[in-house]
């Protein structure tokens, strides 16, 4: 019940905020107001909902250090995007038409921010770190990966592989990110960094989503495994490889720093278990 009630909280706050953001399509300074007023309202209705069922301070989003670590993980964000794209336009797949347009950036930051902080707390926050307290951090990676792999399923252009390339390159190294540090603000920063790098920077599509123009107008041309088709970027092999190698240094530095949940033993089969 209390995964039950903290993902019905932090999810009606995030449908409320994309109800409000699609009402005021169009305008983008809008859009920015209300994504950053969902974000932040997330973030308190999930701080909330977390001290009335587990009765306790949220540690994972204190204040403390939550600026320092959400900037690195925008670093790290749009470092893996610059890298992704850079491979894309080596090999002739990205090519940049012109400027795109300051005004639809905006938009996507408030419409990423959004995204980013309510996606995390749901699927991190609540979904991996519960169930990892349960099993441990191998089950709730791959259970809570899985399920943010499938959850992209209803998105426009959305395909097995596409599902799949998700669950790889963000559902399991956002919950390696998480695991490594224990806070939520580093994978927040990162989701945040790589969407509003993917969309308002480079002017890709987004698991799937036509966004709004950003910063640049270009186009990306050439076989599916390179460029994500019409799935966007995040279809390409090379979003993959980037991915799965950030879900191995984050878990390397998870295990080394002790942090690696082991799965807890079968009560039932352990008191089942004859004396010698």
């Amino acid at each position: 019940m209390r995964l039950v009630l903290q993902l019905v909280v932090v999810a009606a706050v995030a449908f409320a905020g994309n109800q409000a953001v699609a009402a005021v399509a169009g305008n983008p300074w809008l859009t920015l107001v209300l994504g950053v007023a969902t974000a932040v309202l997330a973030v308190l209705a999930y701080a909330w909902v977390v001290r009335r069922t587990e009765h306790r301070a949220p540690a994972e989003i204190a204040p403390g250090g939550g600026a320092a670590a959400t900037g690195r993980g925008v670093l790290i964000g749009l470092a893996m995007c610059g890298a992704v794209i850079a491979n894309l336009a080596f090999l002739g797949g990205y090519r940049i038409d012109g400027f795109g347009s300051l005004t639809g950036a905006a938009a996507v930051l408030g419409f990423m921010a959004a995204a980013a902080v309510t996606e995390e707390l749901l699927f991190r926050g609540v979904l991996f770190r519960i169930v990892e307290h349960r099993t441990g951090t191998w089950v709730a990676l791959a259970l809570s990966g899985a399920v943010f792999g499938l959850a992209h399923l209803p998105n426009p252009n959305a395909t097995a592989w596409g599902a799949t390339a998700i669950a790889i390159e963000a559902g399991f190294m956002l919950a390696a990110a998480y695991a490594a540090t224990r806070t939520l603000w580093l994978p927040i920063g990162l989701h945040f960094g790589w969407n509003f790098a993917l969309a308002g920077v480079f002017g890709a599509d987004v698991s799937g989503n036509d966004t709004a123009t950003g910063l640049l107008d270009a186009t990306l041309s050439g076989p599916t495994w390179l460029t994500g088709g019409d799935f966007g970027p995040e279809g390409s092999v090379y979003a993959v490889a980037a991915g799965a190698a950030l879900t191995v240094v984050f878990l390397w530095l998870a295990r080394r720093r002790g942090l690696i949940v082991p799965r807890r033993p079968n009560r039932a089969r352990v008191h089942a278990t004859p004396a010698a």
